[in-house]
């Protein structure tokens, strides 16, 4: 009985039991909560590395030479100074009466400014009555005097409008020079002094309060909600111009598309709403944002329209707002290798030689796109050139992050894994470049062009109502393609800010930047100030 005892023990596993508890069980189980944790931690540390980076760090994901170990730091020859304690001064409280009127067309001198600081240039107008008379046939009984803000880039000035009220002898009638039109009926400002505010905003980020007080500092008193609503009301001209030229990319076969968030409208006490500025850019080099409430899927349907044209490509990042748009529209939906570069290079503390090689392959992608600008190939060209060059890299990257994902020792929450699936989920539409020569290789474009929506949240930090949102998204879209074929806003504002109240509604499309260039760049319309000696 005994060696029958002893031969079933023999065959039955060990288990091992403390108070009731198995302890292997419980070695696997704690096995797995450390393997977890482990996970968790280097999850952390990895969002830790990227916070790090945005505050202190280099963003861009381009490789740069590490620093001269024999620089030394400018702190080591030059201690920083402690810091001066500000002076500070109490301001007394106020109140202005608030203008009836505008006070352009009267005859009556209006102190706005001091004539002893700011320039002022003197217009005569003679009426049409006077033309073709002797000084014999008329005497001057007296004068007029109107006046205009204008601008000169770089300098304000005033126009004085001297306008003589003579009465003939011969019919002793008294005539004077009609007081001169503005593109804003009843205002002040000049066409150069409305293009110049909407320049210094929206081009060079100078918020309107501080433009006010360099106005202050030459000599002009005026008020700042003067100021906010002159560019509204002047932005609101634009507007024809803005819906022609998103009606013209709306038509383009290949678009690129992206978001950016807006601080826009009041959300409670102390709070503002977020919505988007979702720009859209055409294949003819014209880009519009239009302002929507959220980042929702909605909005890409509602501004490009369901029906897109023949064999259109939209171009854009992974957010999925795009590739559900593209199901349900049937269009080809291209993706972009720098967001694919990005994610990469975000788990380079990870796994930092893996990263490299990654980056080093897309790099070669880039090194022949390069070539192919230099080389101006475009068309079949570039087509032949890319399938034959490019093709067979891409190939290579993919089949090399096949062989990451069998690797031993990656957990599938290793953020290396995670930016390669990134890239891999998204294969189809990274490789849509290599047999469409007329899409890009990335939305870096389109990036570029939003750039002044960052840059002038840190300068106006946001707007106050969503209107005033949807007025940035129209005077940015004209501004930035401007910039895009070579053409000064400043002129190009002046110009359409005259025209647009004239030109005939059905040929407005004209106004937009890329057709003005063709039909009115060579002989622009001027400001009054333009020609008069400085």
């Amino acid at each position: 009985m005994q060696n029958a005892s002893s031969a079933d023990l023999s065959q039955t596993p060990e288990v091992v039991r403390e108070g009731g508890v198995d302890l292997g069980d419980l070695v696997v189980s704690q096995a797995r909560t450390i393997t977890a944790l482990g996970d968790q931690v280097s999850s952390l540390k990895h969002q830790l590395a990227w916070f790090q980076r945005q505050v202190f760090g280099r963003k861009s994901e381009r490789f740069a030479p590490e620093p001269d170990p024999t620089q030394m730091h400018l702190g080591e020859v030059f201690p920083v100074p402690a810091a001066v304690p500000e002076i500070k001064k109490a301001v007394p409280a106020h109140t202005r009466r608030v203008p009836k009127t505008d006070l352009a067309n009267t005859g009556d001198a209006v102190p706005f400014f001091d004539e002893a600081r700011v320039p002022v240039e003197t217009i005569m107008l003679i009426s049409t009555e006077m033309k073709g008379l002797n000084p014999e046939q008329f005497d001057v009984i007296g004068e007029k005097v109107s006046y205009r803000l204008a601008q000169r880039p770089g300098s304000t000035v005033v126009l004085k409008y001297v306008r003589p009220l003579i009465k003939i002898r011969e019919t002793q009638s008294i005539v004077c020079a009609p007081a001169p039109v503005g593109v804003l009926e009843g205002s002040r400002a000049d066409v150069s002094f409305a293009a110049g505010l909407l320049i210094d905003k929206f081009l060079y980020h100078l918020p309107l309060y501080r433009q006010h007080q360099r106005l202050t500092d030459s000599g002009i008193t005026v008020s700042r909600p003067w100021l906010t609503q002159l560019a509204q009301r002047t932005i609101s001209l634009l507007s024809p111009i803005y819906e022609a030229q998103f009606a013209s990319i709306r038509l383009s076969r290949v678009k690129t598309m992206d978001e950016t968030p807006i601080k826009a409208g009041r959300a409670g006490r102390g709070k503002m709403k977020t919505g988007y500025f979702w720009p859209v850019y055409g294949e003819e080099d014209e880009v519009c944002f239009p302002y929507c409430t959220s980042r929702g899927h909605a909005h890409v349907r509602n501004l490009l329209g369901m029906a897109p044209a023949t064999n259109a490509v939209l171009i854009s990042d992974g957010y999925d707002a795009y590739s559900a748009y593209a199901q349900k529209t049937g269009l080809t939906h291209a993706q972009c290798w720098s967001h694919a570069r990005r994610e990469i290079f975000e788990a380079l503390e990870s796994e930092p030689t893996g990263v490299s090689e990654a980056l080093e392959q897309i790099k070669a992608l880039y090194a022949i796109e390069e070539h192919i600008r230099e080389h101006h190939l475009v068309d079949a060209d570039k087509q032949l050139y890319r399938l034959t060059h490019s093709k067979p890299k891409v190939e290579v990257f993919f089949d090399w992050i096949d062989r990451q994902f069998v690797r031993q020792g990656f957990t599938p929450t290793n953020p290396f894994i995670k930016a390669l699936r990134y890239a891999h989920k998204r294969r189809l539409g990274l490789e849509v470049f290599l047999t469409d020569p007329d899409v890009p290789i990335d939305t870096n474009h389109i990036e570029r062009a939003l750039r002044g929506i960052p840059m002038g949240r840190r300068s106006w930090l946001f707007c106050w109502t969503e209107l005033g949102a949807r007025d940035v998204g129209i005077i940015q879209s004209l501004i930035v393609t401007c910039r895009l074929h070579g053409i000064d806003p400043y002129t190009y504002l002046v110009d359409v800010l005259q025209r647009v109240a004239l030109h005939p509604a059905s040929r407005v499309a004209e106004l937009t930047p890329r057709l003005w260039k063709t039909l009115f760049a060579d002989n622009p319309l001027r400001s009054d100030l333009h020609g008069l000696p400085h």
